[in-house]
């Protein structure tokens, strides 16, 4: 199942700027990386010079947000077996993003106009809707992050007070998911088939901490050894949780949380840094870490798999430097994006060639 990153608006789009200056579109060409995945570059909307998958459903849907006038105002897309297809904005907005797609189709995100407001919105039979906001609140910074097989979707939303919180929306009720005891912000980021929460809350010591949301009850999943800083990205049908936390030297490593207990994933070898965005029902990982070859400003380089207790480097789109994974389904089919050849980043697709 495509889940996503924790990072969420224009500022994707931006930072991969940084990392190489450069507007040509490269065609889609697929590539081998080691001898058990293909690399394909699904290209970016009409006009446009960067783009992002951002998830993938079971049935090989690919949604994400593509770049389309050169002005950082994106727009949501969705790959099915043909070129990308824009699915708009909202009105009155001039920019949309994609944050999860599930099994029926149906994808969420949020979209809105720079500076002035964002709408968290779902998808649903072709058409994008608003959300509505949590009692009292605004359409300041909503966001839509998930969505399950049975509809529902979590996300940020403001409150009455002017707080971010997390949300759950269910049968056209938006809930306020609260937050840890003490804490005065959350923030939902995935969410699985039996209606299992996860994502960050601050505590009442003001650290930010990975949770779970089960039953009615929001848990404190804690942190690493030795460190103060966790965020969960992504849950599983197992309830098996994937993220990123400090360790008790201060580097960011991905994590795993499963029966209880968070393991730390280490890195790609050299890397120093990493971070987990992603868990399918066979409990294999996907996220980015930084290498030895490409510690790039962002801190992460090259896209990983876990699977079986080994880190897998993807690589990236042949020629590229970076490359980051967001979301896999069952099949073990990865998204996320990676630079090419004198490219900024587009939508990249990695497939197993089995």
């Amino acid at each position: 199942m495509g889940l996503l990153c924790s990072q969420f608006g224009r500022e994707h789009y931006v930072r991969r700027t940084l990392i190489v200056f450069a507007s040509l579109l490269v065609a889609a060409s697929p590539a081998a990386v080691g001898q058990n995945f293909t690399v394909t570059d699904l290209g970016t909307l009409p006009h446009g010079f960067f783009s992002v998958a951002r998830g993938i459903n079971n049935r090989g849907q690919v949604v994400g947000d593509s770049e389309t006038n050169g002005l950082f105002q994106p727009h949501v897309f969705l790959v099915r077996r043909g070129p990308m297809v824009d699915l708009g904005i909202l009105s009155g907005g001039d920019f949309s993003e994609a944050t999860g797609i599930n099994n029926r189709g149906e994808i969420v995100g949020f979209s809105g106009a720079t500076a002035r407001f964002e709408f968290a919105f779902l998808v649903k039979n072709g058409v994008m809707v608003p959300l509505p906001t949590l009692p009292g609140g605004s359409n300041n910074n909503n966001k839509a992050s998930a969505i399950n097989s049975l509809g529902q979707v979590v996300g940020e939303a403001s409150t009455a007070s002017g707080a971010l919180h997390a949300f759950l929306f269910d049968d056209e009720v938006m809930a306020d998911l609260g937050t840890l005891p003490g804490g005065t912000f959350s923030r939902a980021t995935g969410i699985n088939n039996f209606g299992q929460v996860v994502g960050e809350a601050n505590t009442a010591g003001g650290e930010t901490h990975a949770f779970l949301f089960d039953d009615g009850v929001m848990t404190d999943l804690g942190t690493l050894p030795g460190g103060t800083f966790s965020s969960a990205t992504g849950i599983n049908n197992l309830g098996q949780v994937v993220g990123r936390a400090d360790t008790a030297s201060g580097e960011t490593h991905a994590f795993l949380f499963d029966d209880g207990v968070m393991t730390d994933l280490g890195t790609l070898p050299g890397g120093t840094s990493s971070r987990a965005n992603g868990i399918n029902d066979l409990g294999q990982v996907v996220g980015s870490s930084s290498t030895a070859n490409s510690p790039n400003p962002l801190g992460f380089g090259h896209a990983f798999l876990f699977d079986d207790g080994v880190m897998i480097d993807l690589g990236t789109l042949p020629g590229g430097n970076f490359s980051e994974a967001l979301g896999i389904n069952n099949r073990g089919e990865v998204v996320g994006d990676s630079t090419a050849t004198n490219a900024l980043s587009h939508a990249t697709l990695w497939r197993p060639a089995h």
